[in-house]
């Protein structure tokens, strides 16, 4: 590569990292475990990725930890255009594929073609869930909201006033196929609903 297409490449690639610096904006639902405030988007991203290391032994075998943890960290960055989407917010969910693919046409568009295609096939692994790389990091995407929850005594469910069906409803297909988180979740929501953080039915 010239030295022209290489300085082009290493404009594309800071525009990029600079653009993505705005995740860091994008407030979700779920507190931080000391209850002083919501996370944003980069924090959850970060403990997903510390997640898949940490719990990788729990993984299938032959998992590629790396390429789960790429899929973590990128997963979000549409969020800068499209939002957070509540996991219980039924009416959102229903124009979120078409907000997050535009986003993600811009957003990966920044970078040079053959990185863009990169982290835009990763993103499309992560949302069509049909690797077993892509699988755990569904888990742990679903898993993180689930132990910050039980960690802040539910504030974010009272707030909204979740059911645990819902919550069952919607972790349940993430984990039904590891069997310690899903005896955890079994486990926690019992106990959520007996301490009166989760509304029954």
């Amino acid at each position: 590569m010239d030295t022209q297409n290489n300085l082009e490449n290493f404009t594309k690639q800071l525009d990029f990292i600079r653009e993505i610096d705005k995740v860091k904006s994008i407030f979700r639902q779920t507190p931080i475990t000391d209850k002083s405030r919501k996370e944003n988007d980069a924090e959850h991203s970060w403990h997903l990725a510390m997640m898949a290391m940490i719990l990788s032994e729990y993984a299938p075998e032959g998992t590629n930890i790396l390429r789960v943890i790429k899929m973590v960290l990128i997963h979000d960055l549409v969020e800068i255009d499209a939002g957070d989407t509540y996991l219980f917010d039924e009416a959102a969910q229903n124009d979120k594929a078409e907000r997050e693919q535009k986003a993600a046409d811009r957003i990966f568009g920044i970078l040079p073609e053959e990185s863009s295609k990169e982290i835009m096939n990763l993103w499309h692994e992560f949302e069509e869930r049909k690797t077993q790389e892509a699988d755990f990091a569904y888990l742990m995407d679903r898993f993180q909201p689930f132990i910050l929850n039980i960690t802040t005594e539910g504030i974010s469910w009272l707030e909204h006033g979740i059911k645990a069906s819902q919550v069952l409803t919607r972790i349940t297909p993430a984990v039904e196929k590891y069997p310690l988180f899903m005896d955890y979740l079994n486990k926690n929501v019992k106990m959520a609903v007996e301490k009166g953080w989760l509304k029954e039915g």
